[in-house]
């Protein structure tokens, strides 16, 4: 585990990014910004020890951050419906670029990216790996993310070079905890009893635990690079939604309730090839069978 760092975190009351703030606060002077337009959100942050800033990465005013940040993790994306690809593309890109000038000196900085840069592909077995083929995934409830966040990579890789600054760019796949994340979304979906709206059938994808993510994050900042590295940040074990959702089913003991039902017109989820992350971090300790149990014993929902 990190100790002893500065580390600034964008995005920290997100999903993904407070845990992890949280996982980070104990052993760290750790400071995050984000538009903090939810008092309440930005006060849940700074009860973890953390010193918040109100600043919007598109702008770039960083004039009351400080430079001297050892590590950078950048977890912060716009994501909206619509078609505003303006200012997807001001905050994700332009905003990254605007951020890694400003902390240009720190050891290293992650930026965490998306499966969804990857080109769909019309196997849904298809396995990606770092170097597959990009391209709009055009997410449903977000038609501007995979385009800007592909243009954040390029701005990201720009800015290592340039800045000769070490940079992880990592593509989450799905990620969840007692914090949230999709397989939550699914569950609660079941507990209401709703049907599983998914991508496809089966729909997969590599999904992991927020303490891998957690456990993982000090490994993936020691194999940032100039040139950028680029890795696939998922889990080891390829699971669909059709499989979870069962597994659900039987946890909740609401198995014969469970409905998964494929949206027309979307697109496939992704199983993806996490041979390199794995060389740098080892491998997932939570297994998707184990984490989805403590999901659900995390939300109070196991069958009585």
């Amino acid at each position: 585990m990190l100790s002893g760092e500065k580390i600034l975190v964008t995005g920290p009351a997100g999903q993904i990014a407070f845990p992890l703030t949280e996982y980070l606060a104990g052993e760290n002077e750790v400071w995050g910004i984000a538009r903090f337009t939810d008092p309440a959100a930005r006060a849940e942050v700074e009860a973890l020890g953390v010193k918040t800033r109100a600043i919007d990465l598109g702008a770039g005013d960083f004039r009351d951050l400080p430079r001297d940040f050892t590590y950078v993790l950048h977890l912060a994306t716009y994501q909206a419906p619509g078609l505003d690809f303006d200012e997807a593309l001001r905050v994700n890109a332009e905003g990254t670029g605007l951020l890694l000038r400003h902390c240009r000196r720190a050891k290293a900085a992650l930026v965490m990216s998306t499966a969804s840069v990857l080109r769909p592909h019309e196997d849904p077995l298809h396995v990606f790996t770092e170097t597959s083929p990009l391209g709009d995934a055009n997410v449903a409830h977000a038609p501007t993310y995979s385009v800007s966040k592909t243009a954040e990579e390029a701005v990201a890789r720009f800015c290592a070079r340039a800045f000769d600054l070490p940079v992880t760019i990592a593509r989450m796949n799905a990620s969840y905890g007692a914090n949230g994340g999709l397989p939550t979304h699914h569950l609660a979906a079941i507990l209401e009893g709703r049907p599983v709206v998914t991508r496809w059938d089966p729909c997969m994808y590599s999904p992991i635990h927020q303490d891998d993510i957690n456990t993982q994050t000090e490994a993936l900042l020691a194999a940032a690079s100039t040139p950028a590295t680029v890795v696939n940040w998922g889990g080891d074990e390829p699971v669909s939604v059709q499989e979870w959702s069962a597994y659900f089913g039987e946890l909740t003991g609401r198995a014969a309730e469970v409905r998964v039902v494929p949206q027309p017109g979307t697109l496939r989820g992704q199983i993806l090839d996490t041979a390199r992350r794995a060389s740098f971090t080892g491998p997932c300790t939570v297994p998707w069978r184990e984490g989805f149990r403590r999901t659900v014993e995390d939300r109070g929902a196991g069958s009585q």
